[in-house]
């Protein structure tokens, strides 16, 4: 008679439970740093609390990061720096006056960096930039030359168009970051506490701002002739 199927022969399979995709790891782990970094600061951030909001171990952090400092400009490349070279191309591409790339380019680092949490980066950086400096030279090669540049190849654009005046580009370039900046550092410090006469619309703030630049930039009207 034959002998009865063992039951590790013929019983099913356990259910194999799929785990956690690894390329997803990094990307959860820089949200979450994304997070505590605003909420915290940068000093006060520790990876075990990455690690915890991200729902991994401190050891898996280190499978994908080396150290804080590494992380955290990895969270900047991945919110900010990363985006310089499409903003490149789209200034190079932009078919409109320079007045209209201006506005536009105001309006999508709004959308893009200043309505979300990546704008507390900023803050961040000018809050704690003195006690780190090594993440101040950082940020000042990753983020504020491509951005001083890209606002300056917009004004230059418009100089040598003939349609802003002749001015310094270099502090030109400050004058164009000052309102942002303003609407940053308000954003994530008085907004929360801020009273009803005090109340910024960022849209609406942008929109006054630009309309002061651009009357500031254009070049006068040849005499005699008729402007709108």
């Amino acid at each position: 008679m034959p002998s009865s199927p063992s039951p590790t022969a013929t019983s099913p399979a356990a259910p194999h439970r799929p785990s956690r995709r690894k390329q997803a790891r990094p990307g959860e782990l820089l949200a979450a740093a994304l997070d505590l970094f605003v909420e915290k600061g940068y000093a006060a951030t520790r990876v075990e609390e990455v690690a915890r909001r991200a729902g991994v171990s401190k050891g898996t952090l280190f499978l994908y990061f080396a150290s804080k400092e590494e992380l955290f400009k990895e969270v900047v490349r991945e919110n900010i720096s990363g985006r310089f070279p499409q903003w490149s191309d789209e200034v190079d591409a932009f078919p409109g006056s320079s007045a209209a790339l201006l506005r536009y380019a105001m309006q999508v680092w709004w959308a893009h960096v200043g309505d979300t949490k990546a704008s507390g980066i900023s803050k961040l950086i000018m809050s704690e930039a003195s006690n780190f400096p090594e993440l101040a030279a950082f940020y000042t090669h990753e983020v504020i030359e491509p951005g001083n540049q890209l606002i300056r190849r917009i004004l230059q654009r418009g100089v040598s168009s003939g349609e802003f005046r002749p001015l310094d580009l270099q502090y030109g370039v400050h004058t164009v970051l000052a309102p942002m900046l303003y609407l940053l550092v308000w954003k994530h410090s008085l907004a929360a506490c801020a009273g009803s006469d005090a109340l910024l619309v960022p849209q609406d703030y942008l929109a006054a701002q630009i309309d002061t630049l651009l009357n500031g930039l254009r070049a006068p009207a040849p005499a005699g002739a008729i402007t709108p």
